[in-house]
């Protein structure tokens, strides 16, 4: 809303009209300047209601043991990224071999082994 006023102000002060053809509405009018503002409010109302829910549905997904996040996929497979090593491949080739980014293989390689 800040955002929207502080453009029409400036706008003002370059002598700059906003006229939306597709969406009839003249911001150099009173009642065009008016019909923005209340645009702008209900856009950030609809923000603030899909942030609430998002976090609400975060919330309930944690309650009911959900893991969040990214998906383990290289560290499940660690155990063998750590026995291709010691069978002297290279970090690139068991990241080809196991189809996994290189960097994941360097990171379970560096890691206190487990």
């Amino acid at each position: 809303m800040t955002d929207l006023l502080a453009t029409l102000q400036e706008l003002e002060r370059l002598r700059v009209g906003f006229v939306s053809l597709t969406a009839a509405l003249d911001l150099t009018m009173p009642a065009g300047r008016a019909m923005a503002g209340l645009l702008a409010v209900f856009a950030e109302f609809e923000r603030e209601v899909l942030r609430d829910r998002v976090r609400a549905g975060l919330a309930h997904a944690r309650a009911n043991g959900k893991r969040l996040g990214r998906p383990l996929t290289a560290a499940l497979q660690s155990d063998q990224i750590r026995k291709l090593r010691r069978s002297g491949l290279s970090k690139s080739e068991i990241a080809r071999q196991l189809n996994i980014g290189r960097t994941s293989v360097r990171r379970i390689l560096s890691s206190k082994k487990s």
